[in-house]
């Protein structure tokens, strides 16, 4: 017996479009050509907003792991929900599309924007990066639902082929997108603009997708809010365009504490200077005279807590407040804490044997530099430095230059520009003439994710390599009051490379301590966030060499600010309650100074 129909209700929803060919402008064929060429416009452009979250979220807080993990597992899960919301709107795939990419490229254009903005004038970024995360997680998420029901009704085909096509698109769309965002858009615009950007091109395919290739399906209605929401979310994005250097100005001046002297982004990092150019502004003594406020130092990670900045309008480029060196928001160089600093690392390492060829690892500052040029038996200073900008400014910039005594104007030095562990593994030492007999390892702090070749074992074994029979190796290695794991697991990373040690530790300042807006890390005062408590700064250092090496300064030693004998003994003595016995090393494939 054959089932009589079904009765046909009477107010019941007209059929969806799901199911029915699309009325196209152009023959099916071609039109399924358009809808991937979207989708791979569209995976270009999800994949840029996603490597912009990551990157900026790293160079605000530092540790690249833990921000591309939040970002990429809140946007996978976030994208699992987007595409089971998207089930909802597959009867309207093509007003939800075009509704969805509006949306989109708004959310996405202004993350990077929005992000920075929360992190200048309120100090936190973390709440808002995962905000962004699940947001663009969803509306992404969404996408391949409605695509695929739009691909369908251009020409049906099983549904095997239509997810092979999809994904192809969707996959080399991502390929073009992961690559031209540190290739192109990062070098040339910048993370603000290039998102902004990005929307732009976004918003362009979805609605253009939509309104000329849909528009078959599409009310009057719908037409004129999918025109009118393009419209808008294009002219927010234009107005985001020309408001980005103004923002970025301003949001440097809440960053700071003053007007930045100087911001230049490099090929390998943003440099922002800060502070004058005169007397006042390099030499610390006049600078305390002068009653400005404490500023800390981080040798991008070691610092003090930052105070009141100086009125640019009352410090002129002349004569303004203390000079402050910033790389990727970590203040790295400042005039009141500079010589404790430099006179730490490098004058113990200078004495104990010849001192007549030195290699300088980092520092481009030319601090380091300074205080090794200090001494008249010094013949050669090799500097291997990232950045040639850097060292660039360090020679060109006048408060910067002052500051660091034009070291690097010396006959006596020479700039390598490289990676310094390549450096070293490319025997870039027997290049230079030889073994060192003093190598300062000036580098960024051993806590964050980017200095961890720098300080494994491999790394050091490189060094020792360098190092003439009786050289010494000097190493910067974290606060070991505030962070005495990573302290004594950078000396048990150095002990395993062969050298011998002998750890100790300079004191700083006693400063108050605020809540930081550099995005540095805080290893020199402690970790703690709280207000109104002092806190004794200070700087870990590991002497080693492949003897034990005896803590002392050089016969002709230059006279110290900062250091004497007496202090140095008193300095190695002080480490002994915070020794963190048995820590294995760092290696490059296990690193273990992250805690």
């Amino acid at each position: 017996m054959i089932d009589p129909p079904d009765p046909v209700h009477r107010g019941s929803p007209e059929p969806s479009e799901a199911g029915s060919p699309a009325r196209l402008p152009v023959p099916a064929g071609l039109g399924r050509l358009l809808v991937l060429a979207t989708v791979f416009v569209c995976a270009a452009c999800g994949l840029v907003y996603e490597l912009e979250l990551v990157a900026l979220a790293s160079y605000l807080t530092g540790d690249s792991v833990t921000q591309a993990s939040v970002v990429l597992s809140v946007m996978v899960f976030a994208m699992g929900i987007g595409s089971l919301l998207a089930k909802r709107f597959r009867c309207r795939a093509a007003v939800g599309f075009g509704a969805l990419e509006a949306v989109l490229a708004l959310v996405g254009g202004f993350s990077a924007m929005a992000l920075y903005a929360c992190y200048a004038w309120f100090g936190q970024s973390r709440s808002v990066l995962v905000a962004f995360s699940l947001a663009m997680g969803m509306l992404i998420g969404a996408e391949v639902p409605l695509l695929m029901t739009l691909i369908q009704r251009v020409r049906r085909q099983d549904a095997g082929g239509a997810v092979a096509d999809l994904f192809a698109a969707d996959y080399v769309g991502a390929l073009v997108g992961g690559l031209a965002f540190p290739f192109l858009l990062l070098p040339g615009l910048g993370q603000v603009s290039g998102a902004l950007l990005t929307g732009s091109v976004n918003a362009v395919a979805g609605g253009g997708l939509v309104l000329w290739l849909f528009r078959g399906d599409l009310s009057v209605r719908a037409r004129g809010a999918l025109i009118a929401a393009n419209v808008l979310v294009l002219a927010l994005l234009a107005a985001g365009m020309v408001l980005v250097p103004p923002f970025e100005r301003a949001a440097r001046d809440a960053v700071y504490g003053a007007a930045a002297r100087v911001a230049v982004r490099t090929g390998i990092q943003e440099v922002v200077i800060t502070g004058g150019t005169g007397p006042a502004a390099t030499d610390p003594d006049t600078t305390r005279r002068a009653g400005t406020a404490d500023q800390h130092l981080d040798r991008a990670g070691r610092h003090g807590a930052a105070g009141p900045a100086p009125d640019p309008a009352k410090n002129g480029a002349g004569g303004g407040g203390p000079l402050g060196l910033y790389l990727d928001g970590r203040l790295r160089a400042g005039a009141e804490d500079d010589h404790p600093y430099h006179e730490g690392l490098v004058h113990p390492a200078m004495a104990g044997g010849p001192h007549r060829r030195v290699l300088v690892l980092g520092g481009g500052d030319g601090l380091a530099a300074r205080e090794v040029l200090r001494y008249p038996g010094v013949t050669a200073v090799t500097v291997v430095e990232l950045d040639p900008d850097l060292a660039r400014l360090a020679r060109t910039d006048p408060g910067l230059s002052a500051l660091n005594g034009h070291a690097l104007d010396d006959p006596r030095v020479r700039v390598v520009t490289g990676d310094v562990f390549e450096w070293l593994r490319q025997g870039g030492a027997a290049r230079n003439g030889g073994p060192y007999d003093v190598v300062i390892a000036d580098l960024p702090d051993p806590g964050s994710t980017a200095s961890t070749k720098l300080y494994s074992q491999e790394f050091y074994g490189l060094a020792s390599r360098a190092l003439a029979r009786d050289g010494r190796l000097a190493v910067h290695a974290g606060e070991p009051g505030s962070r005495p794991r990573t302290f004594w697991t950078v000396d048990a990373t150095v002990r395993a490379a062969g050298l011998s040690t002998a750890p100790y530790r300079i004191p700083g300042r006693t400063v108050l301590r605020t809540p930081p807006r550099t995005g540095a890390l805080e290893r020199s005062c402690g970790t703690g966030h709280a207000t109104g408590h002092r806190r004794a700064c200070g700087w870990g250092f590991l002497l080693a060499a492949h003897r034990t090496p005896r803590l002392t300064l050089a016969p002709d030693a230059p006279a110290l600010r900062s250091l004497t004998p007496a202090a140095l003994r008193a300095a190695a003595r002080s480490l002994a309650p915070t020794r963190v016995p048995g820590l294995p090393p760092s290696t490059l494939m296990h690193p273990r100074h992250l805690d």
